[in-house]
């Protein structure tokens, strides 16, 4: 492994399991960082999350694909935190590290003798980033959370579908707490320099959820208004949706005044006809609109509407499947795609990271990549290292 990315220099110890977490810790790891997986001697629950699985044409059925997408460039260690010797172990990383990720349930670490006191009395330059599912304290901080859970009672399910409340189709409230932490964390790690002392930062599933309600937020909180499901369309922005046209579905986003005037002239309206002369109108006139957009959509196929869309500069595409997805030349362009060899499955092909540095473009700043850890991989060289 090639040691490069912003936070090369950083150790950072993974105790997480699920997704939340896992997430933050391949993102520090994405930027260089070298992360340490502590798992129980059972391994972290999604290794089970399938079928699918990793290496299953070879007949290998260890570990899912869903733990796959969240623990490349990782080493794992076998702790038994209860075990006096493995608590020691633990110990010993700590007093080593720059990072610790814990999402255990509030309360758990400090009854396996790992306190935020402690832990700063061990290193007291240590950041220690912690996810809970609903926070840290209030009426309900002992709940477990879950990623569907968290939708739900975050209110993000009851803005989302058709007719009825439907989740998000990934785990969108366990990567948007991840995404938090880690961004929480560098922030920490930055005023570390002035201060010389960690802190703890501290974010959740519920708050994550609330943090992206945007303007469906303030729909209630400023305008008194309760927004309910939108569908595939904008709920305050028209014409800006999916649309069926001769062939495949395609979407628009006509997000300003001069936009629609150039949309209009595509699709033979009138810019000035009062029912969707502004935004304001369309929107009030949503269904209409719609109708008559799809008379005239469906009349050529997608593609002869795509190519004249962006012809005008009008924000316009696809809805791609994953598999088309990842067969696009765009996504590969852009090293979205990761090739990385693993020690049991062999040759795995992963999401990569979003991040890019203008010195190393298609890696978010590392240079090679490691495969997800098989459970305890890096038991014996990481106990030997602590040792030196």
């Amino acid at each position: 492994m090639t040691e490069t990315g912003p936070l090369s220099d950083l150790l950072v110890v993974d105790l997480t399991r699920a997704l939340a977490g896992p997430q933050a810790a391949m993102m520090l790891g994405d930027l260089g960082a070298r992360v340490i997986k502590v798992e129980s001697p059972t391994g972290d629950d999604t290794r089970a999350w399938g079928p699918p699985w990793a290496g299953e044409a070879a007949g290998h059925h260890e570990d899912s694909t869903y733990f796959m997408s969240a623990n490349r460039n990782k080493e794992s260690i076998v702790l038994d935190l209860k075990d006096p010797a493995d608590a020691d172990v633990l110990a010993a990383l700590v007093r080593r590290a720059d990072v610790l990720l814990e999402n255990f349930r509030t309360g758990t670490l400090d009854r396996l003798g790992f306190t935020v006191e402690r832990m700063h009395r061990l290193n007291p330059r240590l950041v220690i980033g912690s996810i809970t599912g609903f926070g840290h304290d209030g009426p309900e901080a002992d709940r477990a959370g879950y990623d569907q859970i968290a939708q739900g009672e975050g209110g993000l399910m009851s803005v989302t579908g058709i007719e009825q409340p439907t989740k998000v189709g990934v785990p969108i409230a366990d990567l948007l707490a991840g995404m938090n932490l880690a961004y929480g964390v560098v922030a920490a790690l930055h005023e570390r320099h002035t201060t010389g002392v960690g802190r703890v930062v501290r974010t959740s599933l519920l708050a994550s959820v609330v943090g992206v309600h945007a303007f469906q937020g303030t729909a209630w909180l400023q305008g008194g208004r309760v927004p309910g499901v939108s569908g595939a369309h904008h709920p305050a922005i028209a014409p800006y949706g999916m649309f069926a046209t001769g062939s495949a579905p395609v979407q628009v986003a006509v997000g300003s005044e001069g936009l629609w005037r150039r949309f209009a002239a595509v699709v033979g309206m009138d810019p000035d006809e009062a029912r969707f002369a502004t935004n304001r109108d369309r929107v009030a006139h949503r269904d209409e609109l719609i109708a008559v957009l799809e008379d005239h959509f469906t009349t050529e196929p997608a593609e002869h509407w795509l190519r004249l869309l962006h012809d005008a500069g009008i924000p316009a595409g696809k809805v791609r499947s994953m598999d088309d997805v990842y067969g696009w030349e765009q996504v590969h362009a852009q090293g979205l795609v990761l090739e990385v060899d693993h020690p049991a499955y062999g040759p795995l092909t992963l999401s990569g990271s979003p991040l890019r540095f203008d010195d190393n473009a298609f890696s978010g700043g590392r240079v090679e990549h490691l495969a997800p850890p098989t459970l305890g991989q890096h038991t014996q060289a990481i106990r030997a290292w602590l040792e030196e």
